[in-house]
């Protein structure tokens, strides 16, 4: 894929961006790690309302590029090229952002790990998960459609296939269980945001 292509998608990303807060002068790159179900977009809902940061959630995004997805790694690696070259040029302007993805992969992970080196961003990473029994009833309720803020397609069948893909993050990082409650890991997630 050529880097036409790559700038041409980031733009598209970028203008469906609106409200972009002040720059920092050293802006937050919040990273979210999980797997489907685990809860990252009701967490990432959760900080953006209290930092007032956006969200690039990779579901709604591939959607923008994709009308009809078909999750292929052609269509994935064209996808997060874009949305890291956005993600470092607002970075480089100074605006913190949260980036919502699986992010399972630790190769995955270290291009996010050099952006916020390169631009001087504060990392934050955050591993979401929840116990599997509970997966499986926010995934079935997915299908239901109930949660209209929900941009994901995964399934139970997606999930067991991704679990079995996760490797461990070998950065310091925030572990979040979203089975429980999450108001007293948002507050220290907050405050190492704002230190």
């Amino acid at each position: 894929m050529d880097n036409t292509q790559t700038r041409a998608d980031a733009q598209l990303l970028k203008e469906s961006l609106v409200n972009l807060p002040e720059p920092h002068v050293t802006p937050a790159l919040i990273a979210v790690s999980g797997l489907p179900g685990s809860g990252k977009s009701h967490l990432c809902r959760q900080l953006a309302a209290r930092l007032q940061f956006p969200v690039l959630e990779s579901d709604a995004m591939r959607r923008m590029l994709f009308p009809t997805p078909d999750h292929g790694r052609d269509e994935s690696e064209r996808l997060f090229k874009a949305c890291h070259i956005l993600i470092e040029e607002l970075l480089r302007k100074g605006i913190p952002l949260i980036f919502d993805a699986t992010n399972l992969i630790e190769r995955h992970r270290e291009r996010l790990y050099r952006i916020a080196d390169i631009t001087g961003a504060r990392l934050i990473i955050i591993r979401v998960e929840a116990p599997p029994e509970v997966v499986k009833k926010r995934l079935d309720n997915r299908r239901l459609g109930t949660d209209p803020e929900d941009s994901s397609e995964a399934d139970w069948q997606v999930y067991r296939r991704m679990s079995a893909t996760f490797q461990r993050i070998q950065r310091k990082h925030f572990a979040v269980d979203t089975s429980r409650n999450i108001s007293t890991v948002i507050d220290k997630i907050v405050r190492e945001v704002n230190r």
